[in-house]
């Protein structure tokens, strides 16, 4: 299982999907995209960028495109459940497959 979470760098939304056992590391996230700092974006900004609601934010079918890094661990297993777009729904992909439709870059940015 691995969680969506948004955050706001250097004033842009940006994606971070992580393992739910763990935190995402914001400092790692920055240094994955490139940029200096972020921070957990507001959770009325993030539903509103999505299109979804808090606690089943989906990578995938967002309103507009995020940057979005993917956990490289994500890589370690053959499929891995995101959220589907509402609480309580779950969607099984292969990690590639993640990758390629939200053009995500893999790195470690979990806690």
């Amino acid at each position: 299982m691995f969680k969506t979470l948004l955050a706001s760098l250097d004033g842009r939304l940006v994606v971070g999907v992580v393992p739910v056992s763990g935190q995402l590391d914001l400092k790692a996230l920055a240094r994955a995209l490139g940029g200096s700092k972020a921070v957990m974006a507001e959770v009325a900004a993030a539903e509103r960028a999505t299109g979804y609601v808090a606690g089943g934010i989906s990578p995938v079918g967002q309103r507009r495109a995020h940057p979005t890094v993917v956990d490289v661990t994500a890589l370690d297993h053959p499929t891995v459940f995101v959220s589907g777009g509402r609480r309580g729904l779950d969607l099984e992909i292969a990690p590639a497959d993640l990758v390629r439709v939200t053009a995500a870059v893999t790195a470690p940015i979990r806690r």
